[in-house]
């Protein structure tokens, strides 16, 4: 699979929310089209809804671009647990606010980085 990270990246500076940037990278894959995933994402900016109280929406992205490729719930569930787990050991958390740096003053990465790394962890799930 050729990468489409950069891609995701480009999605993001361009006006895409972080869910939004990553789902809609992906969603040819899934026989979707761009329009569709676009809205089905666009709840999930900024940790939810603008709270930054829940999970980064990069993640939120690659979870559901997963779900809908791989079109099983038991894969789905495997793979989501994998990228969640591995994006949180290398960020210490999936939280937006704390990845944001909210909580303690430090931010510990980027959205721009998110979209990446949870691009990269999907391509990861999906090969």
């Amino acid at each position: 699979m050729e990468s489409k990270v950069n891609e995701a990246a480009q999605r993001k500076m361009c006006g895409y929310n972080c869910a939004q940037a990553v789902a809609c990278t992906y969603c040819k894959l899934a026989d979707m089209d761009e329009e569709t995933a676009k809205n089905l994402a666009q709840g999930f900016a900024v940790g939810m809804g603008g709270s930054m109280e829940a999970t980064c929406g990069a993640l939120i992205g690659a979870v559901m671009a997963l779900g809908i490729i791989k079109n099983n719930p038991q894969e789905t569930m495997q793979g989501a647990r994998r990228i969640i787990s591995k994006f949180k050991e290398q960020n210490g958390t999936v939280v937006c606010k704390e990845l944001k740096g909210v909580t303690d003053g430090v931010v510990k990465r980027e959205c721009i980085d998110c979209v990446k790394e949870a691009a990269a962890l999907l391509e990861a799930e999906l090969e």
